[in-house]
């Protein structure tokens, strides 16, 4: 059974990483919401409003194929401290009265890069800070405050944009990150990057190649990517669908996905978890094919409600793939997961669109749940545990060195 979430706080530094890692989703949310809202008032573009809100998500792809060999050659706590200082400044240039619009979204471009980083960076981290049983309940942790926290910063930030106005909310949340900053400085302590070598994009390009040159790896972010793309792209259609409740929809979603995430961190155990994230990638998909009876406000509730419970699937395939990584790829594995999820999560919200725009939502939402339902057992035979195992980095790359000796852990197993 994995440990409980208060004996992971009494783990060494892991407090700190959770607290850092919660001011940063809070500065993220606020931060977005106040630009939307800026933006908005300047142009009266839905558009622009929520490419000011989620245009940095559509960089994090550029970032996996140009930055991510960083997260395994910088010095974890020096890179996520500056990361979050960067990150700060921006927020506050966004800020800049007079600021004119194309240098706006060209800050958000740039945040967005080095969110990219940043992931690898804080997830590479996490693996150092965790030993490998606790990563799973470990990150059903962030996942779990992550939702929390957007739902409180969504809230927050709406009451600080009427009260402070876009621009000072703006400065708010670069108050966090710089807290955030803070905190990683004074809570974590400095460790020796897992990988030799100078961050390059030729090295992000050969430590990328070599992820995907296994097909049991190759087949695990497919199976992280695809299935989870397309059923974001079943969500995002939840405001055509049904515009009066589309809240509700939205709501229930995040419910599920906190229910699944805390189930699967916290009460099941290892000889469950490998078996079960076949069946909980089906039950992500299956109960949108419901939509094919446009069904109404009750019904959709609840089928989305229950199939978001099944976005826990992909904490059991990170465990896996945890598992299937050599020393000194961490980071950039984890932030090449990381970056493809967001990618492939947009794509599909397009692609979802362009299916609406000429058939129905529901049409729309029913061909994307097949299709979810059918990638998820074409790649089944690529997961089968006899095909899951670790496989070194070529030779011609100099050895990582390894990670330091964890700090005693005085809590429980």
């Amino acid at each position: 059974m994995p440990r409980t979430y208060r004996a992971l706080a009494r783990t060494p530094e892991f407090t700190p990483f959770f607290v850092a890692a919660a001011l940063r989703v809070g500065a993220s949310t606020v931060s977005g919401l106040a630009l939307a809202v800026l933006v908005y008032d300047r142009t009266r573009s839905p558009l622009l409003a929520a490419l000011a809100m989620f245009g940095p998500s559509f960089t994090q792809l550029l970032g996996a194929t140009v930055l991510l060999s960083a997260a395994d050659r910088l010095e974890p706590r020096a890179a996520l401290g500056r990361l979050c200082v960067l990150t700060a400044l921006g927020t506050a240039l966004t800020a800049a009265p007079g600021l004119p619009l194309g240098a706006a979204f060209a800050v958000l471009l740039a945040q967005g890069l080095a969110d990219s980083l940043a992931g690898g960076v804080r997830y590479g981290l996490l693996t150092e800070i965790l030993p490998p049983e606790d990563y799973l309940p470990g990150r059903s942790l962030l996942a779990v405050c992550a939702g929390a926290t957007q739902i409180a910063g969504f809230a927050v930030g709406g009451v600080l944009v009427t009260a402070l106005s876009p621009r000072g909310t703006l400065l708010a949340a670069a108050g966090l990150s710089l807290a955030a900053a803070l905190t990683v400085r004074l809570g974590l302590r400095r460790r020796t990057p897992r990988a030799t070598g100078r961050p390059s994009v030729a090295q992000t390009w050969r430590t990328n190649a070599f992820l995907f040159s296994d097909p049991a790896r190759r087949t695990l972010y497919l199976a992280m990517w695809v299935p989870n793309g397309l059923v974001v792209g079943c969500e995002s259609l939840f405001v055509p669908y049904d515009p009066a409740h589309a809240g509700l929809l939205f709501g229930c979603s995040a419910a599920g996905m906190l229910v699944g995430d805390t189930v699967a961190g916290r009460f099941l155990p290892a000889r469950r978890r490998a078996r079960l994230a076949s069946p909980l990638r089906l039950l992500l998909a299956v109960p949108y094919l419901v939509f094919a009876l446009h069904p109404g406000p009750v019904l959709a509730a609840a089928a989305v409600t229950v199939a978001s419970v099944g976005y826990c699937a992909g904490l059991l395939m990170q465990e896996r793939l945890v598992a299937l990584l050599p020393d000194g790829t961490q980071g950039q594995a984890l932030g090449l997961h990381s970056a493809g999820m967001l990618t492939a999560q947009g794509l599909c919200a397009a692609l979802a669109g362009a299916v609406a725009q000429y058939t129905s939502a529901s049409a729309a939402m029913t061909a994307l749940a097949a299709a979810s339902v059918v990638v998820t057992l074409v790649l089944e035979r690529g997961l089968r545990a006899s095909r899951l195992r670790v496989h070194s980095l070529p030779s011609p790359n100099p050895a990582p060195n390894p990670p330091p000796s964890p700090a005693p852990n005085p809590s429980p197993r």
